[in-house]
């Protein structure tokens, strides 16, 4: 049901930044009722922001240029979000929400037993650089978050419109052929070995430059060659072996499980052989995509088919209840900010300011408002 995305709490992903603080001093920006936020805080939360947003995944640089049209679209978003938050921490201030240690550990368990173990778990947040203090502070503000919506209208959707959702849907329901298969990866991007090479010696000629480039991408391949030998040698050791020499990390704790997969999910080298292959057997020579070597284990096979109601009851009904809080939420936060004094003290951070400064660039160049349209979709998906 790769199309039905599940919507719950849309807003908390521009809500958990960092604390508010409540003292005026020089480095002040704006000030949200009794919450002022310091350009330290929002830099900070830009910072976070950046790192995840549609522009860096083109290319545009809005981190270390921010004079930029696309640096201002972006500025004009963060702002808005420390606004939210600011709005919700303080009404869920006023109405008293807490979150127990009892529901706090259940929510931790919940998500840590989807990725196996703990250990697989916090290998993961490791990998993605985040500290176990900050899920769990994230979960927290999650949970507060479902409170406070249910603390404004409770939400709950019955059998039969989540029956009537998946007749008016059913394509969203359909699967095409599958396989599920593992990987090792060694990576091996030549660009990247030249990038790196270069780092480490500025000087290095363009000659020298191809032959070391070369040498790595034959040691890699020939690492890669030596663990293929070694698991078609002991298939049931693959696991182990991918754990250990993997480089794709995220696969690399759930020894190389890449799940199911489509045809068209996967760089095309690596699906044609994925899918040419039986279950239960290794690739019979390395596949090489532009991330590096692969040695491939298909471990099982779908054909193309549609899921059954009772099979998607459960993720329609969490869906249609996420899109429903979301719009009471969302209702919410246009309420709040309507009622609340805002004061600027800076005028680049006042969003009146910014929507000039961007209009104008959009009259030069129309291009400018439709990526600003196109981010707010992408980012919204």
């Amino acid at each position: 049901m790769n199309k039905l995305k599940i919507a719950i709490f849309a807003l908390l992903a521009i809500v958990v930044f960092t604390g508010c603080s409540i003292k005026k001093n020089d480095s002040d920006i704006m000030k949200i009722n009794d919450t002022v936020i310091t350009k330290s805080e929002f830099d900070k939360a830009y910072e976070a922001m950046a790192e995840n947003n549609v522009f860096a995944r083109v290319g545009i640089d809005i981190k270390n240029d921010s004079d930029s049209v696309f640096a201002l679209m972006f500025r004009d978003k963060v702002v808005s979000a420390l606004i939210v938050k600011a709005l919700l921490n303080e009404e869920i201030e006023k109405r008293k929400i807490e979150v127990s240690k009892d529901e706090l550990e259940n929510a931790e368990k919940d998500i840590i037993g989807k990725f196996g173990s703990k250990d697989q778990f916090l290998q993961l947040l490791k990998v993605n650089d985040i500290t176990y203090d900050k899920f769990k502070k994230d979960i927290e503000d999650e949970i507060k978050m479902k409170k406070f919506v249910d603390s404004i209208a409770m939400v709950s959707i019955g059998e039969g419109e989540a029956k009537k959702y998946y007749d008016a849907n059913k394509d969203q329901f359909k699967y095409p052929k599958r396989v599920r298969a593992s990987h090792i990866l060694i990576a091996s991007n030549p660009e990247q070995i030249k990038e790196k090479l270069k780092e480490e010696n500025k000087d290095i000629s363009d000659e020298e430059l191809a032959a070391k480039t070369e040498e790595i991408m034959q040691a890699n391949r020939k690492k890669a060659e030596e663990l293929l030998a070694k698991v078609k040698k002991s298939p049931s050791s693959f696991a182990k072996v991918a754990k250990e020499n993997s480089q794709d990390s995220l696969s690399a704790i759930r020894g190389g499980d890449l799940g199911f997969f489509a045809k068209e999910e996967m760089v095309e080298p690596f699906a044609e052989k994925a899918f040419s292959m039986k279950p239960n057997t290794i690739c019979d020579k390395i596949v090489e995509t532009p991330y590096g070597y692969h040695i491939i284990m298909v471990t099982d096979r779908n054909e193309a088919g549609t899921l059954s109601f009772e099979q998607s009851k459960k993720d329609i009904i969490t869906y249609l209840e996420g899109r429903d809080k979301t719009e009471i939420l969302k209702n919410k936060v246009e309420a709040l900010r309507k009622e609340a004094k805002i004061e600027y003290f800076d005028d680049a951070y006042n969003p009146e300011t910014i929507q000039t400064k961007i209009k104008e660039a959009a009259k030069e160049n129309p291009e400018v408002q439709k990526n600003f349209e196109n981010q707010g979709k992408e980012e919204n998906k």
